[in-house]
């Protein structure tokens, strides 16, 4: 663990590189710090070759495109985050505009004026035009957020939810989900919509009851850095009966950043300390993880290995 203040800031040390590479089904790259390129090589250099950058409102869905265009290693996701939709509709409903929690918040405009339903479709129009570009892999991260958003923005979220469902059925586009606090709901609404043929669950944070249910209907299960936590047996008891065909690994950085650097900031090239963690869950080696996971995220966002 880091001995004094300033080392609790520092970017934490790489990890010994993994022999199969894998890839980061989920990160931020626009909210790191450095450039595409440096992460990309840092990543590169510890096995993580491919990363999935994911958009949370429309710039970023705009910055995602663009970034997944210029750079072979880079895939999109576009989406408005579920926060992004009741904070468009109504400006700032439950208190949204507060700074993101680890794998949670999205406020990178913070309270805005109410744009109504109207403002609403102008942004789903946009994330709609952009899910069409074939750097564009996925839609989302959407679905539904009942940590963040409080009553008011729940018909919003909702909505919003399910036009993202119908656009990436339409473009066939993987589906990414965000889901905090709202198992039940959303897996309501995917069943009520039809859910598209690929479907991830990003930063899985249900139980192994919960991951049964998601394995009978073939959704992939993407598992973050917070599995590495020690209040997080949950996940790990996810991680232990989900599917090895279903399984993803990801970082959600800057976010969630695994033991023992929790607290630090997160980034792609740190993907093998939660690979790791994962095989000795499921008691296999990190090779025979780290090709699954591989293939499985190749699969998941239809993109040649």
């Amino acid at each position: 663990m880091p001995s004094n203040a300033a080392d609790k800031h520092a970017a934490p040390p790489a990890p010994e590189p993994l022999r199969v590479p894998v890839a980061d089904s989920h990160t931020h790259l626009d909210m790191q710090s450095g450039s595409v390129e440096d992460a990309l090589a840092k990543a590169a250099s510890v096995g993580v070759t491919t990363v999935v950058q994911v958009g949370c409102d429309v710039r970023g869905s705009r910055w995602a495109a663009e970034t997944a265009a210029a750079y072979d290693a880079v895939h999109a996701a576009v989406a408005l985050h579920p926060n992004e939709a009741p904070r468009i509709v109504h400006g700032d409903p439950g208190g949204t505009s507060q700074p993101p929690g680890a794998g949670g918040g999205w406020s990178r405009q913070g309270a805005r004026e109410p744009g109504g339903a109207a403002a609403l479709d102008e942004a789903l129009a946009e994330i709609d035009r952009l899910a069409a570009l074939p750097q564009v892999k996925g839609v989302g991260e959407t679905g539904l957020d009942h940590f963040r958003t409080g009553p008011e923005g729940m018909e919003a979220q909702e909505a919003s939810f399910r036009a993202h469902i119908e656009i990436a059925k339409r473009h066939g586009k993987a589906l990414v989900i965000h889901d905090r606090d709202a198992h039940t709901d959303v897996l309501r609404v995917l069943k009520e919509e039809g859910a598209p043929e690929r479907t991830v669950f990003h930063c899985y944070s249900g139980d192994a009851e919960m991951a049964e249910i998601c394995a009978r209907a073939g959704y992939f299960m993407s598992f973050a850095g917070n599995v590495t936590f020690k209040n997080a047996q949950n996940l790990r008891d996810a991680v232990a009966v989900a599917p090895l065909e279903l399984l993803l690994v990801e970082t959600d950085a800057p976010f969630l950043t695994p033991a023992p650097y929790r607290g630090r900031p997160n980034a792609p090239y740190l993907v093998p300390i939660t690979v790791r963690a994962m095989a000795e869950v499921r008691g296999i080696d990190e090779d025979t993880l780290a090709a699954a996971l591989g293939s499985n995220t190749a699969r998941a966002f239809s993109y040649p290995r």
